[in-house]
């Protein structure tokens, strides 16, 4: 049986026990399908060898050391990691494009007495429907972008709004970043994964209710913001919340725990700042790290790094803003903004 697959909808509709990505381990990497498990019938090494006996010496030569690599393969699968899936189990398979991969694959596993289907055109359809989604596809909603300087508690504002009833885009979560330079969160998804998943999320929007997205540049550390998004951001009306400097220093004290802990990180964080800013300056941040007052540190770095640059990305935006103040960034204040911005969007 095959799949078609019309719409990032017919994805996320998908019924099935497992979905098993067969390609080779670095196509799996670097994008797959959501919930996909990587069963590869070739690995990267074997992948390439294949390839170049089809290339230098025939396709009747590469296809018969293929076939035999992807029984080895097969059989190990159905030894270890399918070993305990009962007759009922019912799979999806892809490959590249629907090809010899996962057509050798799922053959073998309906001879065992699996139902099993396959995507027509692989992976090349669900990356045809992501870059359909993302890049030619206009925004479903109305965008509202939540703003504020650097500490001012933006993304756990942001989280709290779904259970407020209100849609959200939470591009720093899809990218995994916290968009700064002292933003990392860990390794962050390619390029192809970052727009399958903001693809899923924009196919679950409600176009008749608006979408509440975090101001950020156009890249989200080194993930890039598709240009139809990016301009429905700059063009979009603004909430922002305020808050001092001293109340926001305390804030990034605390949300930034796990670098502040680490001050070898933190001190190769800072010194990355040197080609924006005179070396006394840098200096000072430095030591003020070793000496642990992070405290004067966030004040430092908000006052002649963030915010002026907030100020500069802030100019290039081209709707009203709407500002919500915060005397403290506790969690009972953001509990209070939260229900502030989402009975704002619920009017706008």
């Amino acid at each position: 049986m095959v799949v078609e697959l019309q719409s990032l909808a017919d994805v996320a509709a998908l019924d099935f026990d497992d979905i098993i990505d067969v390609r080779a381990p670095a196509e799996y990497a670097e994008d797959h399908l959501p919930g996909a498990i990587s069963l590869p019938v070739l690995d990267d090494a074997e992948r390439a060898r294949v390839g170049t006996i089809y290339k230098q010496i025939s396709p009747f030569d590469a296809r018969k050391i293929g076939a035999a690599l992807v029984a080895q393969n097969a059989a190990r699968h159905l030894m270890g990691p399918l070993a305990d899936r009962s007759g009922a189990w019912r799979p999806l398979v892809y490959c590249w494009r629907g090809g010899q991969r996962s057509g050798s694959f799922s053959t073998i596993l309906r001879e065992v007495g699996w139902r099993v289907e396959v995507i027509r055109g692989g992976y090349k359809t669900w990356r045809r429907l992501v870059v359909e989604a993302v890049y030619d596809a206009p925004v479903p909603s109305r965008v509202i972008v939540l703003d504020g300087n650097t500490g001012s508690a933006k993304t756990e504002i942001l989280n709290r709004l779904p259970a407020l009833g209100v849609q959200v885009l939470d591009l720093e979560g899809m990218a995994q970043h916290r968009g700064s330079l002292f933003g990392a969160m860990g390794d962050q998804p390619s390029q192809k994964a970052f727009e399958g998943r903001l693809g899923m999320a924009l196919a679950r929007l409600d176009p008749s209710r608006p979408v509440v997205v975090e101001a950020e540049s156009s890249k989200v550390g080194q993930c890039r913001l598709p240009p139809r998004l990016w301009r429905a951001m700059v063009e979009a009306p603004r909430v922002a919340v305020r808050a001092g400097a001293e109340v926001r220093a305390g804030y990034l004290t605390q949300a930034y725990g796990d670098l502040v802990a680490d001050k070898a990180r933190l001190r190769e964080t800072i010194a990355r700042l040197r080609h924006a800013h005179p070396s006394d300056l840098v200096q000072e941040w430095l030591s003020q790290a070793e000496a642990g007052q992070f405290g004067d540190l966030a004040l430092g770095l908000m006052r002649h790094h963030y915010d002026p640059r907030y100020a500069k990305h802030r100019a290039r935006m081209e709707a009203p803003v709407e500002v919500f103040d915060a005397e403290a960034l506790e969690p009972a204040d953001l509990d209070r903004l939260a229900a502030q911005i989402a009975q704002y969007v619920a009017g706008a």
